[in-house]
């Protein structure tokens, strides 16, 4: 099962439904069908070939949707970057994973230019354009070719870097599988999302929390409604014109829309439900948003870049257990070890360990790019080793305790206090 093929699915069958709105732009199905395809089509011309990266630098807007899915079916693996990632991070991604291609924007042509690595090609999606550019529409223009023969045992279509107590960034590689398992099947299941749903994103779609909702497009049939930039009465009115239902946030935007919220509760009467990632949510703000949403089905989870979603607490636990992470997710295997690798006794706290069948081909990535010392630590003994603490309490629920990482998550992002402290001094 490939991801094109679910966007194909969906593009026959609802050609003229909107997939993607994006500020004044939007794009039906039929339309991310052929501008993808012709993205694809374009970039074997230029010489990808299959396991090729490319890199995309792009914030929030349609073309990033049109990328990533042109680039999985030119049989390439989409190099994701937060363009919140300043320069020599750029640097040291594209260094370590040499795309071929490079996709960016004028707002994040200067991050690429000082991170000090050029790719081959490099694509700008506006102007003005710069010597050595090509103008994405000239890349996705119709009629330059065949899609190539993936072999279908070739399954890589993105590498998300993430970091450790170092700051070093790890490629970790995600695989087909992983997402059409995670954002196909377990939301359909869990969430009951389809194609009948219009999702709003708030964060940055490079990020995993936004990334997991784009594959709801792709997968699903769902439409998408992406903000440019969070803005709290921008998301409110948006709510309410385009009919949303399903509304995807780290706990930092809940927070920040609340007053929204509070102030006229009828703007958000579409919503059927909220998912929430990133961090911990707090109990005042998920009290605050189901007194004045009563209506809403809140859904909070644990996941990770490596291993997607871990455990979930549905609607009727939300008060219940309001500081629980949740319970662990049919089909994933938890246990808790201690310093020896021991099973702790249920109510006391251990390392994370999560296991979900042979890695990339269900929840957890194939493993860390270029980096094979990285990856048998991670995946010791086949279990994925998250450097979270956490403990079960005696209904079966997860508390995260501490990590054992040195670092610190703020708005679903890593900051690494190594890093902060070689700035303050």
């Amino acid at each position: 099962m490939k991801l094109p093929a679910f966007l194909a699915a969906h593009a026959l069958a609802a050609p003229d439904r909107e997939a993607v709105r994006c500020g004044n732009e939007t794009l039906t199905f039929r339309q991310l069908e052929e501008r993808s395809t012709g993205l694809a089509c374009g970039l074997v011309a230029r010489g990808v070939k299959v396991g090729d990266r490319v890199a995309v630098l792009l914030t929030n807007r349609a073309e990033f949707v049109i990328a990533f899915i042109g680039i999985v079916k030119a049989g390439a693996i989409a190099i994701t970057l937060n363009p919140r990632l300043s320069a020599p991070e750029v640097g040291y991604v594209l260094g370590d994973a040499k795309p071929a291609v490079a996709i960016y924007e004028a707002a994040t042509r200067e991050i690429f230019r000082r991170s000090g690595e050029s790719p081959s090609h490099r694509v700008s999606v506006d102007g003005p354009f710069e010597e050595g550019e090509e103008r994405f529409d000239a890349l996705i223009a119709p009629g330059q070719g065949a899609l190539p023969d993936i072999p279908p045992e070739f399954d890589d279509c993105q590498i998300s870097y993430t970091s450790g107590t170092t700051g070093k960034p790890k490629g970790a590689i995600m695989t087909q599988a992983n997402f059409i398992v995670t954002s196909g099947f377990m939301n359909a299941q869990q969430w009951g999302m389809s194609s009948r749903d219009r999702v709003l994103v708030t964060t940055p779609l490079a990020h995993r929390t936004a990334f997991a909702r784009l594959m709801n497009v792709y997968l699903l049939g769902a439409g998408i409604v992406i903000m440019p930039r969070f803005d709290p009465p921008e998301a409110a009115r948006l709510i309410e014109a385009q009919g949303v239902t399903v509304l995807g946030i780290v706990p930092t935007v809940g927070r920040m829309l609340l007053p929204e919220i509070e102030a006229d509760p009828a703007k958000f009467r579409s919503l059927r439900i909220a998912v929430v990632a990133g961090e911990a949510f707090p109990v005042e703000v998920k009290e605050r948003l189901l007194k004045s949403l009563p209506h809403l089905e809140l859904y909070s989870f644990f996941a990770m870049t490596e291993v997607g979603p871990v455990t979930c607490l549905g609607p009727s636990e939300q008060l219940v257990k309001p500081r629980a992470a949740g319970r662990v997710n049919p089909g994933v295997e938890v246990k808790l070890i201690d310093e020896n690798g021991a099973v702790v006794p249920r109510g006391e706290a251990g390392e994370i360990l999560v296991r979900s069948g042979a890695p990339g081909s269900f929840l957890t990535m194939r493993g860390y790019y270029n980096n094979p010392k990285a990856t048998e630590e991670a995946l010791a003994g086949g279990w994925l080793h998250t450097g979270d603490l956490g403990r079960f309490d005696e209904d079966g629920y997860l508390f995260i305790v501490d990590r054992k990482k040195d670092m610190v998550l703020s708005g679903g992002y890593n900051i690494y206090s190594k890093e902060v402290e070689a700035t303050i001094l």
